[in-house]
């Protein structure tokens, strides 16, 4: 009978964990996580912080109890691994037990980046990653009478963070080292409309600010301190910057790590039988061909299936992804589809009446990169035509994907140079 271990339980453990028990009915399933939680999306947490988002409704599988019934696994919380030996396969845990497998998969994730710089009130600085991330803000906001927060990271994490803190009345600045908001994801011109949005609401916006120092404060809780010398008060300071995979394991082990894991198309590490997948290994971008990390729920989902399936003796590849972003804030929708530092033609389309704008970049007339302000119901077709073209080279649009473009406010002339043509043909 074969044996398992899944270190994490994300959604690329918990998609594993599924895949090994379709394939393998009777194999022994071992689940090691470093929290008590089941499987949930980090990107929700700000909706649970604000109360949007029931407790349950951060887990879209299931608690663990149903988990461990569905699908036969043992599962360890609160247990962290502190060692692997990739030539034995074998898991040191923080007691000193040593466990050995036939496969293993690494599905660690990323965790929060902070800089290393002075934090000198930690009671007043705060991330947002994980569930106990929300769990310390949704207390701070139940608790203390903020009247104003710094925000830093201009990015998906960081505007919801500052969404979350804007509708409970705290008076918002957002600062990011990036010239414009979104600086991976949205184009300068798409990013200059969402921030005359945002100042419109109230948001104060500081770009091109490089983080010194979070002081202890005289005026507030903290004084956050710029790289051009100015220092802000702030009762509140969150760190949104970005994440870091979560390697240890793998680099400790030996196995090959760049930024991330490095992964083939099968999931597979450079250790025989060990696996990874999710935010802590790279994928491929399928539009530079490049490897990199994809910190992407549903791209984590397709690595993990496709990981499990493999160690369960099932055939399974996945090629990659290419970049993109969905989000909803301040009563805007953003979507991003695309690599940003591709450059070519510029187009851009709006049509105020139903609140919508696109900014699109062309290479060689075909469609590399697409932004979407206003409605994220065109998302799904404009995707599977930038993949197309990926894949295909010259790609028309189907009648019926035309059909409700076309009726989402797009125009036949915008559709036929997205194909490939020009507004007058």
């Amino acid at each position: 009978m074969a044996t398992y271990a899944i270190i994490g339980f994300g959604g690329a453990g918990f998609h594993a964990l599924s895949a090994i028990r379709d394939a393998d009915q009777t194999g022994t399933i071992h689940v090691y996580s470093e929290h008590a939680d089941a499987p949930y999306n980090p990107m929700l947490t700000t909706y649970y912080a604000s109360n949007r988002l029931c407790y349950e409704g951060m887990f879209p599988f299931g608690d663990l109890d149903t988990i461990r019934t569905a699908y036969r696994a043992e599962i360890f919380s609160n247990s962290r691994i502190t060692a692997l030996d990739a030539d034995t396969r074998t898991l040191t845990l923080e007691d000193g037990t040593k466990r050995s497998y036939d496969k293993i998969l690494l599905a660690t994730g990323a965790r929060s980046f902070t800089p290393p710089i002075p934090i000198e009130c930690p009671e007043a600085t705060v991330s947002m990653r994980t569930l106990d991330d929300a769990r310390a803000l949704k207390q701070i906001l139940e608790e203390r009478d903020l009247k104003q927060a710094v925000v830093i990271g201009a990015s998906m994490a960081g505007i919801k963070v500052a969404e979350v803190l804007h509708n409970n009345g705290v008076h918002v600045v957002l600062a990011d080292m990036a010239p414009h908001i979104f600086p991976l994801a949205a184009y300068p011109e798409t990013a200059k409309r969402i921030e005359r949005q945002l100042a419109a609401d109230g948001v104060e916006l500081r770009f091109r600010s490089g983080l010194s120092a979070v002081r202890a404060g005289s005026e507030m809780a903290a004084a956050v301190e710029f790289s051009d010398g100015t220092v802000l008060p702030a009762d509140l300071v969150a760190l949104c910057i970005g994440t870091r995979a979560a390697t240890e394991l793998a680099v400790n082990a030996g196995i090959q790590v760049n930024r991330g894991i490095v992964i083939n198309e099968k999931m597979e590490t450079s250790a025989p039988g060990i696996y990874a997948a999710g935010d802590c290994c790279e994928g491929c971008n399928l539009q530079s061909g490049q490897t990199m990390i994809i910190g992407l729920w549903a791209n984590a989902a397709y690595q993990g299936h496709t990981a499990g399936a493999n160690m369960a003796g099932s055939s399974s590849a996945f090629r990659g992804n290419i970049l993109h972003n969905i989000t909803h804030f301040f009563h805007m929708d953003f979507i991003g589809f695309g690599d940003n530092r591709i450059t070519g033609e510029t187009v851009t389309f709006e049509n105020k009446e139903k609140g919508l704008y696109v900014q699109a970049v062309l290479q060689d007339h075909r469609l590399a990169g697409i932004n979407i302000l206003g409605n994220y119901r065109i998302s799904g077709i404009l995707k599977n035509h930038i993949l197309a073209v990926i894949e295909h080279g010259g790609h028309t649009i189907s009648e019926m994907q035309r059909g409700v473009l076309l009726r989402e406010g797009l125009s036949e002339a915008f559709l036929r140079l997205l194909e490939g043509g020009t507004y007058g043909n």
